[in-house]
């Protein structure tokens, strides 16, 4: 963040307090609640006493964020005393160091920050400890005055400057003092990308929804090219479609017209061919073919002979059979619907020792 305005949480007797941030450095400081900016600006960094949160540093899983807060809350069950659903537990990252901030607080000091804040129009962008705007030293200890707290910070420590638990932590050394110029310089760096933010979970920032006017007026204009496009190929793949059956249609009448004979009066080629046709080989499946899966079948019948023989318009060919047996005349029967056709057979007598009677083969 460039330009940004930071809020010190009041603490005991100390008052509000706040900075400003622009070019990367403390431009403006006051106490009290500043000017707060539009609802189009970028809302306020909230920075919160370092007494009231408990800090951890650790080593975590980076495959995903659900993982890592998985971690750092079995890791607080351990170091807490309070039940893990009473606490509120958020994670951080300070570049590419690998112990990663863990941040402990209540939750339900969580709500009563953003009550207070919600009930002075405020909805932070973030919820920084104070410890974590001291830069994280490679080695020692570090200690700032923040607001009237005092707070120190250590590679893998952050706390609220009490003495005695001072002396504890750092073992007897005395922390090294910034200075004012030093810690403004410290605060613009650490607010630019902060490494933890108490906001999340449950108390993340919920995002406003806002319509984007302009960019749903170019989807919409968007969306009507690519549909009138779409429109237009269908319309030209029909009258490809349309001019090719047209050119088919054409072949197919001038190769009709050559099968009729000469002469004639072509009103419709493909009926009149198709009535010629009819005509060259008679109905249904044609004399040809009728009578020679006919004569086929009677041949492989020993003894079995043809009487008579009519071929009717519609191309049934009713015969007349002569058989030694009526088994010959079942055989018979088979043989011809072996070969594609249907039989309908009608009586048979006796006459001479052999069994005559008439078949109708039909094409199926």
């Amino acid at each position: 963040m460039t330009d940004s305005l930071t809020l010190f949480l009041p603490t005991g007797t100390a008052p509000w307090r706040w900075l400003r941030i622009a070019g990367g450095a403390v431009a403006a400081r006051g106490e009290g609640l500043p000017d707060l900016p539009g609802a189009d600006a970028e809302p306020p960094i909230v920075i919160v006493p370092a007494e009231a949160v408990t800090l951890h540093w650790a080593e975590l899983p980076d495959r995903s964020t659900a993982q890592a807060v998985s971690a750092a809350r079995l890791l607080v069950a351990d170091a807490s005393a309070a039940p893990l659903g009473d606490l509120h537990v958020a994670i951080g990252r300070e570049g590419a160091h690998a112990e990663r901030p863990i941040a402990v607080v209540s939750a339900a000091q969580m709500r009563a920050w953003l009550d207070m804040l919600a009930s002075h129009g405020v909805d932070p962008a973030m919820l920084v400890p104070a410890p974590m705007l001291l830069p994280r030293p490679e080695q020692g200890y570090l200690r700032a005055d923040l607001g009237g707290e005092g707070v120190v910070r250590g590679p893998t420590s952050g706390f609220a400057d009490e003495a005695r638990l001072t002396e504890l932590i750092t073992g007897g050394v005395a922390p090294t003092v910034l200075g004012r110029d030093e810690l403004e310089a410290a605060i613009a760096t650490a607010l630019a990308s902060p490494a933890l933010d108490l906001r999340q979970g449950p108390f993340a920032r919920r995002r406003r929804f806002a319509i984007d006017w302009g960019l749903i007026r170019r989807l919409a204009w968007l969306s009507a090219a690519i549909l009138g496009v779409t429109l237009l190929i269908g319309l030209v793949q029909i009258m490809k479609y349309e001019f090719a059956a047209d050119s088919l249609e054409r072949q197919a009448d001038l190769i009709a017209r050559q099968g009729l004979p000469r002469g004639e009066t072509v009103n419709n080629a493909d009926r009149q061919l198709d009535a010629r046709l009819s005509g060259l080989r008679g109905g249904g499946a044609g004399f040809s073919r009728t009578t020679a899966a006919f004569y086929a079948a009677v041949r492989s019948i020993p003894g079995a002979e043809v009487r008579g023989l009519a071929f009717e318009a519609n191309g049934d060919l009713r015969v007349s059979v002569a058989t030694e047996n009526e088994g010959q005349v079942t055989d018979l029967k088979s043989r011809i619907e072996a070969y594609g056709f249907d039989v309908k057979t009608g009586v048979f007598q006796s006459n001479a020792g052999q069994l005559t009677g008439e078949m109708t083969v039909s094409a199926r």
